[in-house]
């Protein structure tokens, strides 16, 4: 069952880059903006990564934290923010439990071929732990997404 506007968000989200729980309540009186992406180190997560990244301070000024998750592993969580110089938290959903559990892990086709994989979405958290928009996959703009979460 995915989560959807109005929902509470589940208290533990996972473990980050360096193992660390990654709980709502470290974040309360906060916005976050949880980000779901496929993989470390490809061209639109990286676009993505870089904007969150770019806007970060005016994200940090309008009351925002930024939370990313992919199935990739910890030791891939961290080579990408050292890479990309990331200043936020990245969730290595290395089972798919939060993916699955948000509804973005789900069947994807390329070049006629299905499979597993993530569905690029970002949640927009309250300070009380409530969504408030989902960007969904066709509308995540990677280059662009801090100015669209900003724009909401």
């Amino acid at each position: 069952m995915a989560i959807r506007v109005g929902d509470k968000v589940p208290e533990l989200l996972g473990y980050d880059q360096d193992g660390k729980e990654v709980k709502m309540s470290d974040y309360k009186g906060r916005k976050v903006a949880l980000y779901f992406y496929p993989k470390d180190n490809t061209s639109g997560c990286t676009a993505e990564a870089c904007s969150l990244r770019d806007g970060y301070e005016a994200l940090q000024a309008a009351g925002y934290e930024v939370i990313g998750v992919s199935k990739d592993s910890a030791k891939s969580h961290q080579g990408f923010i050292a890479k990309q110089e990331l200043p936020f938290r990245l969730i290595a959903d290395t089972d798919t439990t939060l993916q699955q559990e948000f509804g973005v892990w789900a069947e994807k086709k390329l070049y006629g071929r299905s499979y597993m994989g993530t569905l690029r979405t970002t949640f927009i958290i309250d300070e009380n732990g409530v969504v408030t928009h989902i960007i969904g996959p066709k509308e995540v703009k990677t280059k662009d997404h801090a100015n669209q979460i900003l724009n909401l």
